[in-house]
């Protein structure tokens, strides 16, 4: 049974040796890239196009043409490779169309050697796009899959190259567009009309009589996360970034954050390609999924291979709820035109047969909407047996608070891959919960709201409960950098300007792992602003002059983390100036902000702050749907770690971050 994509879905691939087809009704140009496990695509020897037509296990066109065939044999590609990317453009300076809007639909199958199609995709919605990354077939848990992409560039097909991550893309454009022009051939006629045993009519008019009855595709930006709230003024809901589950390297989506997206993508910290990831269980019965393994992904270690693991949970659960959304989508659209055919027809509006044709459109609407459903359950149903065997089997880095491993923690010796800074869902199923985690070292600050416009649930609660809330959530979160940084290497200031947070702070205070006392009051304010200050400049100029060796014995070079509570209370203009600085300039010389605001009070210092907020990333002290998705349309449901109700843990790790500073002598 073919399976017909929407943008988004994906398919898994019975057999490894296909043919990927092409039908688009003018010329259009057909190529391929490889990318390994990250989606890198490691050179030019690794982009199939027509100046270089061949690569092992991939073959494409040499030429542009109205119809295109590409063979794959996916056990042939070279080491490494773990994903296919098909790639459209149109031919420039060939007289023809500049814009896939002006164009019918291209159509792409994918089919197994004899003909049969295992997978199709219409790229509908494209307008100003003159290059479209079509599908992609990918390596997941030791299968193959297709998956319909659908993304369009208006820049063309170097601006796509550049998107694949290609070095000099214009030059390669270039290149590709002179062998095209060189060899530019007749377009190939379009395949026969149906015939009377079923097969897919492809009208080179694109007549909207011949659409193929899919779901509409969900939009599908390239940026996974971002948080509306801090995009402007107004803290504004919207439907991430996740951003997935990685942030801050993504993301995805929808940079769970203010302004900017956040890169969910899988860690390049390596170039040559990690080690193959174990084999998955054998399936439990014929024809199932095979039973899920922790740590399945790639990568050099079990953090990354677990890691990666969670960013194609993510993903796996951004699609499949995006494809879920579409099909109700279209099913609903679908009944509304048929309602409206059977009732503009007068001969419909006497007796019963007005009410057989809403019957009618209701129940395909019905039926349309349970095999979606169907096919949702079933996906959510594999991803949940994942997440319970990947949950138990995480460092304490990624688990949290409630996961035994944090009593048995140790302080480690080096930085862990990323930090988990709470939990992503989507309401088609709440339990299931993917690990948000922002890269170390961090890349962007945070931003804790503690607003009650900020959502519905902070609206409910009492004012001083919830800034209590938003300031232990701040304090957990420090714990946590605290104890997956090496002795040493970590340190945290805070400004508690009118003394408000000595509650919440206690835990750091007590175990005495602050750098020193909560700064209180304009002197104190100016103080930790002015040090902190003074250690960006200083490690700035350094590091321009490459000089490290110059720099004051006395300067603490590792990592710090600056607390403020109830900001912008106790700091006048300079100080705000200061801590914009700080967030501007700060990370990349291993400063971060840790702020606990509401930014409604914020208000009168008028726009000079927005920079500020967009550099932040935005979490809250309850759960709320603030992160937005751009890529699928998503509104994610964050969810803070919180601390079992009686349990000692942030005591016992500030009590070994204590020990640990002790008998490394800092």
């Amino acid at each position: 049974m073919t399976a017909e994509l929407v943008r988004g879905q994906n398919h898994t691939l019975p057999q490894t040796r296909l043919e990927i087809r092409v039908s688009a009704g003018t010329p259009v140009v057909a190529g391929a890239t490889l990318g390994d496990e990250r989606g890198t695509v490691r050179g030019i020897e690794w982009i199939a196009h027509p100046g270089s037509p061949q690569l092992p296990g991939l073959e494409v066109s040499q030429q542009a043409a109205a119809d295109h065939r590409l063979a794959v044999d996916l056990e042939a590609l070279p080491a490494g490779a773990h994903r296919v990317t098909v790639l459209l453009a149109l031919p420039v300076g060939a007289g023809g169309p500049v814009r896939f809007g002006a164009v019918p639909a291209p159509f792409v199958a994918v089919t197994a050697l004899d003909g049969t199609e295992i997978a199709t995709f219409t790229l509908t919605d494209l307008d100003a796009e003159s290059a479209v990354s079509a599908l992609e077939l990918y390596r997941r848990q030791d299968a193959w899959k297709v998956r319909a992409v659908g993304q369009g560039y208006a820049g063309g097909l170097a601006e796509m190259l550049a998107d694949q991550g290609v070095t000099d893309p214009a030059a390669l454009a270039g290149s590709i567009q002179e062998a095209v022009t060189r060899g530019l051939a007749r377009s190939v006629a379009p395949p026969p009309p149906r015939t009377p045993e079923g097969d897919r009519v492809r009208h080179a008019t694109g007549s909207a009589d011949h659409r193929p009855t899919a779901p509409p595709p969900a939009p599908e930006p390239p940026e996974p996360l971002a948080d509306p709230a801090t995009t402007g003024p107004a803290h504004t809901t919207q439907p991430h970034t996740a951003p997935g589950p990685a942030a801050g390297g993504p993301s995805a989506a929808a940079g769970p954050s203010a302004g900017g997206p956040i890169n969910y993508a899988h860690p390049r910290r390596q170039h040559a390609a990690p080690p193959s990831p174990p084999p998955a269980a054998p399936p439990a019965q014929p024809g199932q999924p095979a039973q899920p393994v922790a740590g399945d992904a790639t990568g050099w270690s079990m953090d990354e291979r677990l890691y990666n693991q969670i960013w194609g949970m993510f993903e796996d659960l951004a699609r499949a709820v995006a494809a879920y959304r579409s099909a109700v989508d279209f099913a609903e659209s679908r009944m509304d035109q048929e309602l409206d055919r059977a009732l503009s027809d007068p001969r419909n509006r006497i007796g019963g047969a007005g009410d057989r044709a809403r019957e009618a459109a209701r129940a395909k609407r019905d039926e349309l909407a349970s095999r979606a459903r169907e096919a949702l359950d079933r996906d959510l149903a594999q991803l949940a047996a994942e997440a319970a065997v990947v949950e138990p089997a995480l460092p304490a880095a990624y688990a949290g608070w409630g996961n035994p491993v944090w009593h048995a923690h140790r302080i480690p010796m080096e930085i862990p891959m990323a930090l988990r800074i709470g939990d992503l869902h989507l309401p088609e199923r709440t339990d299931l919960r993917i690990p948000l985690l922002v890269r170390l070292p961090l890349e962007r600050g945070m931003w804790v709201d503690s607003g009650r416009t900020a959502s519905e649930a902070a609206a409910l609660m009492d004012t001083d409960r919830l800034r209590r809330l938003a300031m232990e959530t701040a304090v957990a979160h420090a714990a946590r950098l605290l104890a997956v940084y090496p002795p040493g290497e970590f340190a945290v200031h805070v400004i508690d300007p009118a003394g408000s947070a000595a509650g919440p702070l206690a835990p750091l205070v007590e175990a005495g792992v602050l750098v020193g006392p909560p700064a209180a009051g304009p002197g104190g304010v100016a103080s930790v602003l002015a040090h902190l200050t003074r250690r960006v400049d200083l490690v700035q100029m350094a590091v321009r002059a490459r000089a490290a060796d110059s720099l004051p014995p006395d300067l603490d070079t590792g990592e710090q983390l600056l607390v403020v509570n109830d900001f912008p209370h106790g700091f006048d203009d300079r100080a705000v100036t200061q801590l914009r600085y700080l967030a501007d300039e700060g990370p990349a010389v291993g400063v971060h902000l840790l702020m606990v605001a509401d930014r409604e009070e914020a208000s009168a210092y008028g726009p000079v702050l927005d920079p500020l907020w967009r550099s932040l990333l935005r979490i809250t002290p309850v759960a709320d749907s603030h992160l937005a998705d751009p890529w699928v349309g998503h509104a994610w449901t964050y969810e803070p770690l919180t601390i079992p109700p009686g349990s000692r843990v942030l005591e016992q790790v500030l009590s070994a971050v204590a020990a640990a500073r002790r008998a490394a002598g800092r």
